[in-house]
């Protein structure tokens, strides 16, 4: 007969005796059981102990968390959280050198713990560490462990970061500033900062006072790429924060000291492969410099404006001027030779082609995307203006209207005013290889745009459904990161509208293959056996295992946790990692454990309860989408945030197959749908060089027998 829910079997270490084997009643208090646990040992003071796991974390035991101890676990019995606390809290204000040291380091790995940190906290602590900060007297490892442990209890959100000191912001400062500094008092110094940054709009004034982007662009061009991580979210994070008017200024000193030079020479194109941190930063970075265009993006044209007029008399002095004199014709010529050159141009109100830039988004980014063509490229912009207007047949691309809805287009493809998505990462390269990216890059898609035009033969009438082919051209060569505008441009040109044309025609088969009812049928007898093998297949990786990233972890210090399926499809092991597995993870160095057998469901997306109690972060939709929850007894979750859409197909699958519930997910059928394709296919070959007789024989009731070989995943 199993043990009663309530009872938990643990191991309980005390240094120097032999551990005690015993079973904790969960439904007792945790002062008896530790008053017991004392008993064995003949400790008297149980009040002045707490018992605490002795893997992993280390993490004390409260009456909140007890229930996520699990048979087998191994627990240390240690002195309170609230006596460690005061012990070190006089520890790391002694004289000696080496014993204050060391209770640094001890400080350092224990105010992880949210509950020892509770208690540091109240007791003065992160006053302590401030003012060990701002003497100026601790150096070296001791420093590093300082800031080690001021910046992991102030992670903890208890207090506020707007009661540090100007002294103390200095102190930080200066360490960044600092030509030579300790790498590890560097990090933690600059992620201090931006915590700062991000938490308190007063901080930043003061921090922005201290700090200059010169400074941290030199953090940009060392070899540790944790430091330029550190450097990049610091700078998203002063540029997050500057007021509207500051941010095109800091924009301009970006520009002057050259730093998207340096990172892609220092870190794109850098000699160490990208981390996903610093993926996410240059994500951010790309978000926010793309934003700066939203104030233009947002603006309409003021047709009385004299100023904006006289930007489109020179988009048609560029190209028309050069034929005919306008100064020397009377006023009403001299408006029907423009009205004719604004209809040349492109443009809807010919009279008056100021209205076009009426409608926002694009407003007049729009008019600065076509002036910058007609300035910077401008052979490029008559070839395609006089190319258009000298057609007879409606066939004419009409710039004017293109420029527009493409420039409204591209600004939906990169997301201009949005705000960057955390944990997205999706950075361009190209974008980082010029100074004026976002114009070149319009000069490009306009080009691409025109010949699109012309490969469709396209009439006014079809003017959506060109801008929906250019969209799919552009994303897709998007898609393929490409690591240069040129390169760009080559991914173009391999994306005609025929090869759209086949693209979609692909795709289209690959969904509607073999419709016809016989196939149907032989598709409904092969099903079973497809997804009896997906599910095989989602088993098997269970067993291997896979690695998430630990909830909530604000900074750059990742931390992960592994888990896998046990051979037998009984168990799942799970258990804390440093960093990311090489290799296979033992089941030995997994700690924790459920039974398969204990598992009520598994729930996605907002019903995951880390999703509900994160709602206030308004969590963005990847990571809602990515969000899946274990929920087994006793009324308790285990909860995972995939990495990406693959692993959560798989785990949702397989964890649902796991408990006799139907697959469901969008992986799983489009894997049905191309193993049965698959499957089908080879099926039917020997048939390819049969002549078909006029009255076919129907398909056999049993389908033949085959032995295939499927290598998925």
């Amino acid at each position: 007969m199993p043990p009663p829910s309530d009872i938990v079997k643990v191991a309980i270490e005390w240094p120097g005796a032999n551990a005690q084997l015993t079973e904790i009643d969960q439904k007792k208090p945790l002062s008896s059981i530790i008053r017991e646990v004392c008993d064995g040992w003949s400790l008297s003071g149980s009040e002045q102990f707490a018992l605490r796991y002795a893997d992993g974390p280390q993490l004390y035991i409260t009456e909140l968390s007890r229930s996520e101890i699990k048979n087998g676990t191994i627990l240390r019995l240690a002195i309170s959280p609230g006596r460690a606390a005061r012990q070190l809290l006089e520890r790391v204000q002694s004289h000696g050198i080496d014993a204050r040291l060391e209770a640094l380091k001890e400080l350092a790995k224990l105010s992880a713990d949210i509950t020892f940190a509770t208690e540091f906290i109240n007791m003065e602590g992160i006053t302590v560490l401030a003012r060990l900060v701002e003497s100026g007297t601790n150096f070296g490892e001791m420093l590093a462990f300082t800031l080690t442990a001021f910046l992991e209890l102030m992670d903890h959100g208890i207090v506020s970061w707007e009661l540090l000191s100007v002294p103390f912001i200095k102190q930080i400062a200066g360490y960044v500033n600092q030509p030579m500094v300790d790498v590890s008092i560097l990090q933690r110094s600059l992620a201090i900062l931006e915590s700062m940054v991000l938490n308190s709009q007063c901080l930043y004034q003061r921090v922005a006072h201290e700090i200059t982007v010169g400074q941290l662009i030199g953090h940009l061009q060392v070899s540790n790429q944790e430091i330029q991580t550190y450097a990049i979210a610091l700078i998203n994070a002063l540029f997050l924060k500057a007021p509207e008017d500051r941010r095109q200024e800091m924009a301009s000193t970006l520009v002057q000291k050259h730093l998207r030079s340096i990172i892609l020479n220092h870190i794109i194109r850098g000699n160490r492969p990208i981390k996903a941190e610093m993926a996410h930063q240059l994500y951010v970075l790309q978000v926010l410099t793309f934003n700066l265009l939203e104030e233009r993006m947002m603006t309409k044209m003021d047709p009385s404006d004299q100023t904006q007029r006289d930007i489109i008399f020179e988009l048609r002095r560029v190209v028309f001027d050069a034929e005919s004199d306008p100064s020397s014709s009377s006023t009403e010529k001299r408006k029907t030779m423009y009205t004719k050159d604004y209809k040349m141009l492109g443009f809807t109100n010919h009279v008056n082609p100021a209205m076009d830039f009426t409608q926002t988004p694009p407003g007049m980014l729009a008019l600065d995307n076509m002036l910058y063509l007609a300035k910077g490229h401008q052979d490029t912009y008559i070839r395609i203006v006089l190319e258009n207007s000298s057609r007879e047949d409606k066939h004419e691309c009409p710039f004017g209207r293109c420029a527009i809805e493409l420039t409204r287009m591209l600004c939906e493809i990169l997301q201009v005013g949005e705000l960057p998505n955390e944990g997205c990462n999706d950075y361009h390269p190209m974008f980082f290889t010029h100074d004026r990216a976002w114009e070149e890059f319009f000069c490009v898609c306009i080009q691409l745009l025109n010949k699109t035009w012309k490969e469709m033969r396209a009439t006014a009438e079809d003017f959506n459904k060109v801008m929906q082919v250019v969209r799919e051209q552009i994303t897709r060569a998007l898609g393929m990161k490409p690591n240069s505008l040129d390169q760009f441009k080559v991914k173009l040109r391999g994306l005609s509208y025929s090869e759209i044309l086949r693209l979609r025609q692909s795709e289209r088969m690959s969904q509607d293959d073999f419709q016809s009812p016989p196939i149907i049928e032989l598709r409904e007898r092969i099903q079973p056996e497809i997804l009896e093998l997906i599910k095989q297949q989602r088993f098997n990786r269970l067993c291997e295992g896979s690695c998430f990233r630990k909830i909530g972890n604000r900074r750059r210090q990742e931390k992960f946790w592994f888990c896998r399926l046990s051979l037998n499809h009984k168990v799942l092991h799970y258990g804390d990692l440093e960093e990311p597995p090489q290799g296979e993870v033992p089941f030995e160095s997994l700690t924790e454990k459920i039974p398969v057998a204990d598992i009520k469901s598994v729930v996605t997306g907002k019903d995951c309860p880390h999703m509900k109690e994160k709602s206030a972060l308004k969590q963005n939709k990847e990571v809602l989408e990515l969000a899946f929850s274990i929920l087994h007894d006793p009324d308790e979750a285990l909860n995972f945030v995939a990495p990406n859409k693959y692993e959560y197909c798989v785990w949702t699958d397989g964890l649902s197959a796991l408990i006799g519930r139907e697959m469901g997910s969008e992986l799983t059928r489009s894997d049905l749908d191309t193993l049965l394709s698959m499957e089908m296919k080879l099926r039917l070959l020997d048939l390819e060089n049969i002549q078909i007789p006029e009255a076919p024989p129907p398909i056999p009731k049993e389908p033949s027998s085959y032995n295939f070989v499927y290598h998925y995943g």
